[in-house]
């Protein structure tokens, strides 16, 4: 179908066309823009254009592609760099320079490449819906190709050798091609055959996190803080060590030096896992904040989507998002083109359920092939002037496990990360309790707990210190200030550019545990009156 563009708003296209239908892809102008329907009325919809509408002018042809914006999902995605759109900037700066073209539409997985399929079927058997037809090594990952919902038969055929993503894995007896990859839209969750309670911590190597708010593969996380609180360092240090099979990275309207920066360090650096190139487990979606508004909402949805798909081969994805808040911002600034009635601090009313339908899409599943594989978020906010009461934060609030704040004035002070330890919690922590008493130490709850009373301690004394000075109380209260003066410099802190950027649970306890045991012999021997000025 073909029609015209009526009216121009910005990213926002007016166009006299039948019959499509919401959120449907097209193609509008000369120039060929990728935009997807937002809205319809009566002989004519509004089309939000992905990409820069300089130079488009009423009249111009738009044509329908009868199918939503959706991602392709095939071997060739893992060490990827894509844009909002899945277009690969690789291959589009080898194909037309630094700069994207409007209008350059290039596939996102190599057609020519060609891969090695090792059959798990033979002819004849039978095969149904989710069923693992034969897998090809992507890196050193297991590539899994599953048959979709409509694969249900005898196998005429199957490969086995050198492919191409574009010829087929096998038939069925009545001539049907199973395909080595398949498209997806991206605003629909993947099916699964049910959801698992998460049981796993996820090892981010953050003692902060690992010790004191426990994060668990399936779970959800936000990290709100304020301008120069350390967000994007924390996150790009769990994306590196993080205990996971493999790493998608959104960076939603950040700044386009920093994600320079992160792809080189990527490119560098190597798994502690398992001593390959980090790059080689990693997916990155990069939307930078001068790259087109829209393209930005939908690059969150383009990246969970691919993680999704990993999801369903059995692996642990973790998903991560800098910033969510770049994101809603989009949202609102399409919400006000389209001249919808605003909500809170002008975004659309429909914020918090489209948020919610977003974070909902993690979890620990059982896919149709009988694995599990869970899909863990970490999603960064950037509150206007560290304000947590903002709709952004307060409509993750509602979702996710748990919360993370990153505290302005610990960050002035360089304790780095900045993680606010009284005012952030864990949902998940009784549940991994046992994980923890089975598989690291029995003890990890009594030190956990005795850590915990100490820091808390030392708040309420430094609002006496603050009063009568440090002279005016006892060596034991002074003792105690000492030893969580340890805990907060030694242990809560960590370097993410040395060697204690990453921390195993073990070293984790035997660090803190360390602390503690000096505390208590300490206290012994003030009571058997030995000076403080000794012991310390």
């Amino acid at each position: 179908m073909t029609g015209n563009i009526t009216g121009i708003s910005g990213p926002t296209v007016r166009v006299a066309l039948k019959g499509l239908r919401l959120y449907e892809r097209v193609y509008v102008g000369n120039a060929m823009l990728t935009g997807e329907v937002v809205k319809l009325e009566e002989n004519r919809a509004v089309v939000q254009v992905y990409e820069d509408t300089h130079g488009l002018a009423p009249d111009e042809p738009v044509q329908a592609t009868g199918t939503p914006l959706a991602v392709s999902l095939g071997p060739g995605l893992l060490s990827g760099i894509f844009d909002g759109l899945q277009r690969p900037l690789e291959r589009l700066r080898d194909d037309s320079g630094p700069f994207i073209r409007s209008g350059k539409e290039i596939y996102a997985l190599d057609r020519f490449r060609q891969w090695r399929f090792h059959p798990l079927k033979n002819k004849g058997d039978h095969i149904s819906p989710g069923e693992i037809l034969g897998y090809v090594e992507e890196g050193h990952f297991r590539h899994n190709i599953t048959c979709g919902s409509d694969i249900n038969g005898s196998l005429s055929w199957v490969a086995d050798g050198e492919i191409t993503i574009e010829g087929p894995a096998g038939a069925l007896a009545d001539g049907k091609e199973i395909p080595v990859y398949h498209e997806w839209p991206v605003r629909v969750p993947r099916p699964y055959r049910r959801k698992i309670a998460p049981s796993q911590p996820l090892v981010t190597g953050q003692r902060t996190i690992d010790f004191l708010f426990p994060f668990s593969k399936g779970g959800t996380a936000i990290l709100p803080g304020g301008f120069g609180t350390g967000k994007t360092i924390l996150e790009q240090s769990i994306a590196k060590f993080a205990d996971v099979d493999i790493v998608v990275y959104a960076g939603c309207g950040e700044r386009g030096n920093e994600m320079a920066e992160m792809i080189e360090e990527f490119q560098m650096l190597r798994d502690p896992w398992t001593r390959s190139r980090l790059m080689e487990r990693t997916v990155l979606v990069i939307n930078t904040s001068n790259m087109p508004v829209a393209a930005r909402e939908a690059s969150i949805y383009t990246a969970v989507t691919m993680a999704e798909y990993y999801r369903d081969m059995g692996y642990h994805v973790l998903l991560l998002a800098d910033s969510i808040s770049r994101w809603a911002e989009a949202l609102r600034e399409i919400s006000s083109s389209l001249e919808e009635m605003p909500g809170e601090e002008g975004y659309p009313t429909y914020l918090a359920s489209r948020l919610s339908g977003f974070i909902e899409r993690a979890g620990v599943v059982e896919t149709f092939s009988g694995k599990t594989g869970s899909l863990s978020m970490v999603l960064s906010v950037s509150p206007p002037g560290g304000d947590f009461t903002e709709p952004v934060t307060q409509s993750c609030l509602r979702t996710t496990g748990t919360f993370l704040m990153l505290d302005t004035s610990l960050a002035h002070r360089r304790h780095f990360p900045a993680i606010n330890w009284f005012q952030s919690y864990s949902l998940y922590a009784g549940e991994l309790l046992p994980h923890y008493k089975e598989n690291i130490s029995p003890e990890w709850e009594d030190v956990q707990r005795g850590c915990g009373e100490i820091l808390r301690k030392e708040e309420t004394l430094r609002e006496v210190v603050e009063i009568i000075g440090i002279e005016g109380i006892q060596d034991q209260d002074r003792l105690l200030l000492h030893a969580a003066e340890m805990i907060r410099s030694t242990f809560l802190c960590q370097n993410a550019y040395t060697d204690d950027a990453f921390s195993p649970l073990e070293k984790t306890l035997s660090a803190v545990k360390k602390i503690l045991d000096f505390h208590k012999e300490a206290e012994k021997k003030l009571t058997q009156g030995v000076a403080l000025r000794e012991i310390i």
